[in-house]
């Protein structure tokens, strides 16, 4: 029963999905697939992923201890605050604590975890800011 109501949760977040892209206003200096596109593919691809689980549910699915559901809710609220804190903070910084955060929680030390974290932040500022000239959200250090 649980995968049928996640299925059908799913399928109507991606026709909200599909509505609110729709709701996307094109500038005329747009590229050819334009802006909607992206979000349109998302919205399919999660539209048919909800509706295969809702149509063919497991028989009876194992749920994970009461531990394990605090930790997806954690990495949950980790990912929302990230997504709060990247205008306030800037990319590296708050992709530093995000991604240091979820690494630790998924067994690295910390000094580990801190280590990818800056890794990761840096890696992916240097590439999609610095290479490909992509704009990133700008923190208080400016960048």
């Amino acid at each position: 029963m649980s995968d049928r109501i996640f299925g059908v949760f799913g399928v109507l977040l991606a026709i909200g999905f599909a509505i609110a892209a729709s709701l996307i206003k094109e500038s005329f200096l747009s590229d050819a697939v334009g802006p909607k596109a992206f979000p349109y593919i998302i919205a399919a691809v999660l539209g048919l992923s909800s509706a295969v689980i809702a149509l063919r549910p497991d028989p009876e699915p194992i749920w994970p201890p009461l531990g394990q559901l605090i930790e997806i809710l954690a990495a949950a609220v980790v990912m929302i605050l990230y997504a709060q804190l990247l205008p306030v903070a800037g990319f590296v910084i708050a992709t530093a604590f995000a991604a240091a955060y979820l690494s630790w929680r998924l067994g690295s030390s910390i000094l580990g975890a801190c280590m990818t974290g800056v890794g990761t932040s840096v890696g992916i500022y240097v590439v999609f800011h610095l290479v490909l000239g992509l704009s990133l959200a700008r923190g208080p250090l400016g960048f």
